[in-house]
């Protein structure tokens, strides 16, 4: 686990105006600088870059973050890789002190040998988009499927010629092993002397896949005729693990945020199709059942996915597998639904025959994932035996356990319950006297690094924090903390008497000011995106949490509506001191003169916030 203290650090030494600004053409606005939201589409830039609080939000969609989300969110990396990246760009070493010597060895041979085997790959994927423009064939084959020129060019088609060893055109070393590790050709036979070499893909229309970050890690490479295998991947190597990537998200990452939802199909020429059709915010699995890894990476982009699947046999037992992986991941703020197709259609046919207006809606139909968990516990069950009843609540107990606790798994409890004949309380007791059941298996992924809240998520984990969105408090003193931590520089503006004050403030107010004035006595003025890493070490993160508007770029707000929230703080105990001496005045003769002083100084507090409006 990276050290908060390291993230911290990090944070307060790079610049995210430079970080976004290589992404993102910004254009300096006041204080800030603003450009068009790489999340989704726009014609009026709404997407602003704050240097003081080193965080990005937009005001289109509402993303927000710091550098390390930006890089989390638009290039897909996860945390460990994000923070590695800023750290290579300023010079930091990330603290890895719970691996050994030799696992950090490793893991350094094993990262140069990633990037060699994607300079291989993407070599291979330039030879075959050239093959591509000149094999009339092959061009022939995909203006059949639909496919233009520029959809082609966008997902980087290409074609494998006919030949048993074409690469060897591209490659002056044939028999180098990287080659054959990288899935490019095959090698046969026991001893050096006796293998044979020749190319994995030939006479195939060739589909580069793209890691997030548009890497090529594989290919996929379908036949123009006849032949078996119709489609064949990449095998599985070091830089491509078919459980884990996606094809055509590298490419879909925009549409996906424009349109609020992925799609996820079965096979990557539907997903070039479907691009073509107006959906490019579809992707597929490839060759695999889906996977919790698959989920949790979808969910990095979006809080809605759609699964699409025939309506045959085959499809059915798909959106099983796929039920399964997503449970762990179904919270209460998020969608996940199913669409089956009729039996005669792909999404390619269905959109041709039908329209997208069709499509649309037939997307808009699809069934949520509680329904899809009901079908999947019922299915050949006789609900009108107690014996079915009962194997119905064993078929949906595994899975409703595998759901996340919140509204969702409790209302299908109730639910259940009712399917059953039982009541919600008598079926928990049921369940919860008979021990908790074997739960689905999450990802690999999800075991070593927690899944973090990105944008508009709230999905807690060992990644940066993002205090999601909650309606803007109404008590000053929580006004004046959320200011003072947004603006650290203002502490310094305040007087003496302002730090005593504030810091008299009863918990967690007065604690939290004597901690920022700790704080910012050690380091200097912090920026919020560092300040917002310190806290997660502190008792009062879930305090600061609630305090925060919707994105801390919302609120702009200038130092006098410090002041003026400050001198609120200060009447409010000056009254609470009249009243006192109030109580006092009848044995105490100097009070009533101390209360005229209190009110003339109530009076000129209030007449200098009126000043300040």
């Amino acid at each position: 686990m990276i050290p908060p203290s390291f993230v911290q650090e990090l944070l307060s030494r790079v610049d995210i105006v430079e970080v976004v600004g290589r992404h993102v053409q910004l254009k300096k606005a006041g204080i800030n600088h603003k450009g068009l939201c790489p999340f989704h589409g726009e014609k009026t830039p709404s997407f602003v870059v704050s240097a003081s609080r080193q965080t990005y939000h937009c005001f289109g969609c509402g993303v927000h973050g710091n550098a390390i989300g930006f890089l989390m969110e638009n290039a897909g990396m996860g945390f460990i890789d994000a923070v590695r990246d800023l750290a290579q760009q300023v010079g930091l070493t990330v603290p890895e002190d719970d691996r050994s010597t030799q696992e950090r060895e490793r893991a350094a041979e094993l990262k140069q040998k990633q990037a060699t085997l994607n300079d291989v790959l993407a070599k291979a994927a330039e030879h075959y988009r050239k093959q591509l423009k000149a094999s009339p064939r092959a061009i022939e084959y995909l203006k059949g499927r639909g496919l233009t020129g520029e959809i082609a060019a966008a997902f980087g088609l290409g074609y494998a010629p006919d030949g048993w060893r074409g690469l060897a055109s591209v490659f002056p070393h044939y028999d180098d092993p990287l080659l054959e590790e990288s899935g490019l050709v095959i090698a046969q036979g026991e001893t050096e002397e006796q293998r044979k070499r020749y190319d994995r893909f030939r006479d195939r229309v060739m589909f580069p896949i793209r890691s997030v970050q548009g890497e090529v890690i594989g290919f996929g490479g379908r036949v123009l005729d006849k032949g078996e295998p119709k489609y064949l991947n990449s095998p599985e190597t070091p830089v491509f693990i078919k459980g884990r990537e996606l094809y055509g998200l590298h490419e879909a990452r925009a549409a996906i945020r424009q349109r609020g939802y992925v799609l996820v199909v079965e096979g990557y020429m539907d997903v070039v199709a479907l691009a073509q059709l107006g959906f490019p915010n579809a992707v597929a699995t490839l060759g695999t059942a889906c996977t919790a890894e698959h989920v949790q990476k979808l969910f990095r982009f979006t809080e809605s996915v759609v699964f699409s699947f025939d309506g045959d046999a085959a499809g059915r037992r798909a959106a099983g597998r796929a039920l399964e992986a997503s449970l762990p991941h179904a919270t209460d703020t998020r969608s996940i639904r199913f669409l089956f197709l009729p039996t005669e259609h792909d999404p390619d046919s269905y959109v041709r025959e039908h329209g997208t207006e069709a499509f649309e809606e037939y997307v808009a139909q699809a069934v949520p994932l509680s329904r899809q968990l009901v079908e999947a516990a019922r299915e050949g069950v006789d609900l009108d035996s107690a014996e079915g009843r009962a194997r119905f609540l064993a078929n949906a107990r595994p899975l409703w356990s595998a759901l996340p606790n919140g509204a969702l798994k409790l209302q299908l409890l109730g639910e259940l319950a009712q399917m059953a004949g039982l009541a919600g309380p008598d079926l928990a007791r049921l369940w919860q006297s008979a021990g908790n059941p074997r739960r689905h298996p999450t990802s690999r992924d999800e075991a070593a690094e927690p899944s973090a809240p990105v944008a508009k998520s709230s999905r807690a984990g060992s990644r940066p924090p993002r205090f999601a969105g909650r309606a803007a408090p109404a008590r000053k003193e929580d006004t004046a903390l959320r200011m003072l931590l947004l603006h650290s520089e203002w502490w310094e503006q305040l007087d003496a008497d302002d730090h005593e004050l504030l810091a008299d403030l009863p918990a967690p107010h007065g604690p939290l000011c004597a901690w920022l004035e700790r704080h910012l006595h050690d380091h200097g003025n912090t920026p919020w995106a560092v300040l917002e890493q310190a806290l997660q070490e502190t008792e009062w993160a879930e305090t600061v949490a609630r305090w925060m508007p919707e994105s801390v770029l919302a609120d702009e707000v200038h130092f006098k509506d410090l002041r003026r929230v400050v001198d609120s703080l200060r009447i409010d105990a000056l009254k609470d001191a009249q009243r006192a001496l109030i109580e006092r005045a009848g044995s105490d003769p100097a009070a009533l003169a101390r209360w005229r002083e209190l009110d003339n100084r109530i009076r000129q507090l209030s007449a200098s916030q009126a000043s300040l409006t």
